[in-house]
């Protein structure tokens, strides 16, 4: 167990942002999270608030508890590896394979997969998700993201946080949008109703800031493949935006309009193409790109065929 004592010397910034700061060799997200845990004191109370500010004199006590024993299995699933050093590993994910243990999938997990081919990752980025940077959904295909050291978990949370990590997807989405290209700037929060879900929610009723850029790529008749940029990654920030604009991902079965498309699709037609971001070392620019899976290529074939038919 490690513990921090500091001494404010400076009033005004928030406790989350302060300790940032401070301590440079933890995340902001990982100092958030031992906030939420209770593993921070201000003035020898527990505070569970990031959002309280500092004052001259404020006496604050970080702990960092013991990892615990990962009790999952490793489990030899093959992976697709687009890009492996000693730091990184980047994957292309497949439709089906949820990202880490949770409620209904115990197992199966890219976690697990992840411990048998790498078995130093337990502890890295929280007891049940090691190694994880960032997610995809479980029927969101494509690139993703996998620190190997805790050095390059806090460096590539640190990109993904400063937005010089960019995450670029390929969509298809129901509709002909008017204009070539666009942004949606709309908060994402749980759904008041259906917590299973994220809705459009205000930043007053506790939903965070969520930004998409958006531009096509070809049109397909009533169909559009769309080139989608992050800016920040919210929980199902892509499908919750393309909903809200009219233009649902083709094939999402909670956002989606329940059309069928005339092609078996295994989920949504979403799929993260390109990654870029700097090694965590050596600061050199890592550019990967994740070809579609046979599903989304046939996706496209077959509105190709339909869009030429009709014209």
């Amino acid at each position: 167990m490690n513990e921090f004592n500091l001494l404010v010397e400076e009033t005004g910034e928030r406790l989350d942002r302060y300790l940032a700061e401070e301590l440079p060799d933890l995340s902001r997200s990982r100092i958030q999270q031992l906030i939420e845990q209770g593993e921070v004191q201000l003035n020898d109370q527990v505070c569970t608030s990031k959002k309280i500010n500092v004052k001259l004199g404020d006496r604050i006590t970080l702990t960092i508890p013991e990892s615990q024993p990962l009790e999952l299995q490793a489990q030899d699933i093959p992976l697709d590896i687009l890009y492996e050093d000693d730091q990184l590993l980047i994957l292309n994910k497949p439709a089906g394979l949820v990202v880490h243990p949770a409620p209904g999938h115990p197992d199966g997990t890219l976690v697990n997969a992840l411990l048998a081919h790498c078995p130093n990752l337990p502890g890295i980025g929280g007891v049940q998700r090691p190694g994880i940077v960032h997610r995809l959904d479980k029927d969101t295909t494509g690139a993703i993201a996998i620190a190997k050291t805790d050095i390059a978990y806090q460096q590539l949370q640190a990109q993904l946080q400063a937005k010089t990590a960019r995450r670029e997807y390929l969509g298809v989405v129901y509709g002909a949008p008017k204009t070539a290209s666009g942004s949606v700037d709309l908060p994402i929060g749980r759904h008041p109703q259906d917590r299973k879900k994220m809705a459009i929610v205000s930043i007053e009723k506790g939903g965070r800031t969520a930004i998409t850029h958006w531009q096509i790529r070809e049109r397909l008749g009533n169909y559009t493949l769309i080139h989608f940029q992050l800016e920040t990654g919210r929980t199902h920030q892509i499908r919750v935006h393309s909903a809200q604009i009219g233009h649902p991902i083709v094939g999402d079965p909670v956002y989606g309009s329940g059309r069928s498309v005339g092609v078996n699709l295994p989920g949504q037609a979403l799929h993260a193409w390109r990654l870029k971001l700097q090694h965590p070392l050596s600061g050199d620019e890592i550019e990967v790109t994740a070809p579609p899976p046979q599903t989304f290529i046939t996706l496209l074939e077959v509105l190709r065929r339909r869009s030429a038919i009709s014209s």
